[in-house]
């Protein structure tokens, strides 16, 4: 394992992040870096929420945290202008949290993670924006033009995909799920196994392209877009 700069304003790709020593809990998606901790019920999980809001620094930078009754997930994102991803301080905070779940005797499941993306191929995105921004109540998320927000951090991403002319051959709206990078070839696995097809794995382990019975598609990703641009495949 490689130690990564003290500079915790540092920028990191997913590899480094993963390369850094002590993240073994966590796992890149999407930009951010997540950890499921199984708690096996709310009042654990709470007290490791409790424990995780008594480190220092918080202020500064913060997790995000969903509690629930079987476990808790966390997770790191740096959100600058113009750079939403991973720094050297997630790094430090995330080996903290993860000490922390260790003192409560709570393990790391990383089979409990992952991330769900919506995305819209547009022909005219400036004028398909404002209206899912209406419907959803969604925020643009500040580091592009292309992608929408939740405020309230709990409903999905939704990217829109510039298009320069449509193809018929597929559906306009298709879900990206993100999954442990350790876990993506088994969920593909899983799902060609359930009836569905396999498209493409030409830009795997990126991600890959499968559909349902009717055609369907969704992508399965890793660390995010890091291969050639959805569109082009």
């Amino acid at each position: 394992m490689a130690e990564v700069s003290t500079d915790l304003t540092e920028r990191l790709t997913p590899r480094q992040f993963h390369e850094a020593d002590g993240v073994g809990d966590w796992r890149v998606l999407g930009e951010g870096a997540s950890a499921y901790f199984r708690t096996g019920s709310f009042a654990a999980g709470a007290r490791l929420v409790q424990a995780i809001g008594e480190l220092a620094g918080l202020d500064d930078h913060h997790p995000d945290v969903d509690v629930r009754h079987a476990g808790v997930t966390v997770r790191l994102i740096t959100l600058i202008p113009g750079f939403y991803g991973l720094t050297e301080g997630d790094v430090e905070l995330a080996r903290r949290i993860s000490a922390v779940a260790r003192d409560l005797g709570l393990p790391a499941d990383p089979s409990g993670l992952q991330n769900v993306q919506v995305s819209i191929d547009a022909l005219v995105g400036p004028e398909v924006l404002p209206f899912w921004r209406a419907v959803l109540g969604y925020v643009d998320r500040g580091d592009g033009d292309q992608d929408l927000i939740d405020p309230r951090g709990r409903g999905p991403l939704l990217w829109f995909q510039q298009m320069d002319a449509p193809r018929p051959q597929r559906n306009r709206m298709h879900l990206d799920v993100w999954v442990p990078y350790d876990r993506a070839e088994a969920r593909v696995a899983a799902a060609v196994a359930a009836g569905g097809r396999l498209l493409t794995d030409e830009y795997a382990p990126t991600y890959w392209v499968l559909a349902d019975a009717e055609g369907n598609e969704a992508c399965v990703g890793t660390a995010g877009w890091t291969g050639p641009e959805p569109g082009a495949r």
